[in-house]
């Protein structure tokens, strides 16, 4: 019976993925927290995981015309740049960055914690997959 290795990990490989991308991003904001002009960028998480769970229990879409892959390929983004947002400013300042270094050092370690967990469980799922494998 063959395995299918994406329906095994679920959604947990897709989490990894945008983890890493909002590492990525919180990284930029804090490196840029004096940059003026810069607007602080974010994922929203919770909204970009909802559309992978969605994306990976529908079934594939048939094609009849060349237009209809376009139209269902817009507006969806690899990465997550379909959910990247600016952030909203509690205190904005004179120069117009919108960077609350507080706020985003909180963020990375927040989402740091998130990346270790995903990363945990899934080397747990594939540590139990290879003691099935070889059976010991």
């Amino acid at each position: 019976m063959p395995l299918d290795i994406d329906s095994y990990l679920g959604v947990h490989a897709r989490a990894l993925q945008l983890e890493s991308r909002r590492t990525e991003l919180l990284a930029s904001n804090l490196a840029n927290a004096d940059t003026p002009g810069f607007k602080s960028r974010d994922i929203d998480f919770k909204a970009a995981l909802a559309q992978a769970g969605q994306s990976q229990s529908t079934l594939p879409l048939k094609t009849t015309s060349a237009t209809h892959q376009q139209i269902a390929g817009t507006g969806t983004g690899s990465g997550g740049e379909a959910q990247m947002k600016y952030r909203v400013p509690l205190a904005p300042s004179l120069d117009g960055n919108t960077v609350d270094a507080q706020l985003e050092q909180a963020a990375f370690a927040e989402n740091a914690v998130r990346y270790q967990a995903t990363l945990t469980l899934l080397n747990g799922k594939l540590r139990s997959l290879m003691t099935a494998i070889t059976g010991q």
